[in-house]
């Protein structure tokens, strides 16, 4: 699953690292075209032989776990089987870390996913997207709906080290995961 906002204004988006990531691994896979379900827009794609569930969810940020719960019923999947790909305010930009359950950091789409499995044990991938010089809330939510300040190569390598990152953390030759 990816976090971030739907339709164009946010696209290029500090807080859309998320489904930036999840395009590049549905590019990688061979995801097929996204299909409407659960409030979100779903793909599958093959890693390995291991069939893989992308989800990229069309509320805002705030709502993401709308989706991320009954997806991850039909599919029949614990919650640790769930891997979310966020942006990270509290990591430079460009780094990239992978972390299993533990705390949200503030982040309410986390939150949302976290109150919505009912567990915070799921696995994230989080990208770093630097913090302005201040917690002032109004700067802070203007800066992460804020195009990022790199040029389009530093953001494509950025992109694809957290896929690879996630691919990883999916294997490839694992059980199937899908309807």
């Amino acid at each position: 699953m990816g976090l971030g906002n739907p339709g164009p204004r946010y696209a290029r988006t500090r807080h859309n690292a998320g489904f930036m990531v999840l395009d590049e691994v549905a590019r990688q896979v061979g995801a097929g075209p996204p299909k409407r379900r659960y409030g979100a827009l779903l793909a599958f794609g093959r890693h390995g032989s291991r069939l893989l569930a992308l989800l990229w969810p069309q509320t805002f940020m705030n709502e993401a776990g709308r989706a991320v719960s009954p997806a991850r019923g039909e599919l029949q999947l614990p919650p640790e089987r769930v891997a979310v790909v966020h942006d990270e305010l509290d990591l430079p930009f460009g780094e990239v870390r992978v972390k299993f359950g533990g705390g949200l950091a503030g982040h309410n789409g986390l939150k949302s996913v976290a109150a919505h499995l009912g567990s915070r044990e799921f696995w994230r991938v989080r990208v770093g997207i630097g913090r302005p010089p201040t917690t002032d809330p109004q700067v802070v939510s203007s800066y992460v709906l804020a195009p990022f300040g790199v040029g389009e190569e530093e953001l494509a390598a950025v992109v694809e080290e957290a896929a690879t990152r996630l691919l990883a953390l999916v294997g490839e030759d694992e059980e199937d995961v899908g309807p």
